[in-house]
């Protein structure tokens, strides 16, 4: 008999395969939509779990939060969000407020949710166009993508690029930030086990033996590989 492959023992939600959500400092969203205030950053920290660095800021009306800290930040900036709020890193205000080809992050993907896109270190998007109803943005990835213009953004690129140009020299580095994520490492590769051990283990050469699509309704030891895949094969 074979072990339970890995993504059976990732589904039933053993604490190996579950990030350590309880280290992380706590919410790292925009301010709500109805506060129109200034806040003073009081510390940058380090949050675990998390690729970039996050702010703690206090408003005027000694409300203290987290949100996500833009290059050039520092303790005892002011940052501010709402109408007619200058653009300036870290600054949060709606898309059709913000100029064209200005550096963002932290964008709403629908009015109110408080920052969905563009979140990890180093990264940003460009506000490319405004039209009638929409506000066309380009992605980290390169993808352009239309958004409501009242959805909100924070003006800046996110601290701690460069994080992965240093190399992490020996593997136990790998696996404790692995670890933090809920991502075990090393991760081994179906076809290096033996055939007892993962549907695509077993025979000789880097090769499956077998289709790699699978159905949606497959049994959970059956299901790895191309999940429900709409078309396969080369463009």
């Amino acid at each position: 008999m074979g072990k339970r492959i890995r993504a059976q023992r990732r589904g039933q939600g053993a604490p190996t395969y579950r990030a350590k959500s309880w280290r992380r400092l706590g919410e790292v969203k925009l301010p709500p939509a109805e506060k129109e205030a200034e806040a003073v950053v009081l510390d940058i920290l380090h949050d675990p779990g998390r690729s970039a660095p996050v702010a703690r800021v206090r408003y005027g009306d000694g409300e203290e939060r987290l949100v996500l800290a833009p290059e050039g930040l520092k303790v005892g900036d002011k940052i501010m969000c709402g109408i007619s709020t200058p653009i300036k890193p870290g600054n949060t205000l709606s898309l059709a407020e913000i100029p064209e080809g200005t550096l963002i992050h932290n964008i709403e993907s629908k009015p109110g949710d408080r920052g969905r896109f563009v979140r990890a270190s180093g990264t940003h998007a460009i506000l490319i166009a405004h039209d009638v109803g929409r506000a066309t943005v380009q992605l980290p990835s390169g993808e352009i993508r239309d958004f409501n213009p009242r959805c909100r953004a924070s003006v800046g690129v996110v601290a701690g690029g460069g994080r992965l140009e240093k190399p992490f020299v020996k593997a136990g580095k790998r696996y404790h930030v692995m670890l933090a994520r809920g991502k075990p490492y090393p991760h081994v590769r179906g076809v290096a086990m033996n055939v007892v051990d993962h549907p695509f283990g077993g025979g000789r050469g880097k090769h499956a033996g077998r289709p790699k699509t699978v159905g949606r309704g497959a049994p959970p030891g059956q299901k790895v590989g191309l999940i429900a895949a709409r078309r396969t094969g080369k463009r």
